[in-house]
């Protein structure tokens, strides 16, 4: 049973920046993909960011250039280093995990079929 465990939300103003962590445990799988995903009430879960075990990474639009995704696989950390965060990155933020050898792009867009999800953490953007 994989277990994901976020944290490093916080409420930080705009042009800010901010570190997201990801502590996974109980898996050994070589082939994953893993990422973050963001959601405001009344609005469907996004992706945000991922990467998998090819060393791909994928992006959402809205935060490429600004968002960076890293992993410290001795440590089984996943990272999201958020930089001139804006109103609009405002939102729940999810680590996803998908075990098995999985395109970033399948990843990032295939939120209804990711096996597993920590609780998430809050991140506040104020203008």
């Amino acid at each position: 049973q994989v277990q994901l465990a976020e944290s490093g939300g916080g409420s930080v103003q705009a042009g800010g920046s901010l570190r997201l962590s990801c502590a996974a445990s109980g898996h050994s799988h070589s082939s994953y993909c893993m990422g973050w995903f963001r959601q405001t009430p009344g609005k469907k879960r996004e992706g945000v960011a991922v990467l998998n075990t090819d060393g791909q990474t994928k992006y959402a639009d809205s935060v490429k250039g600004r968002f960076t995704i890293s992993q410290d696989s001795a440590n089984h950390t996943l990272y999201l280093e958020m930089n001139n965060v804006q109103p609009e990155d405002t939102a729940m933020y999810y680590c996803a995990a998908e075990l098995g050898p999985v395109r970033v792009s399948w990843c990032l867009a295939s939120i209804r079929d990711i096996d597993y999800w920590g609780k998430g953490t809050k991140v506040t953007i104020s203008a």
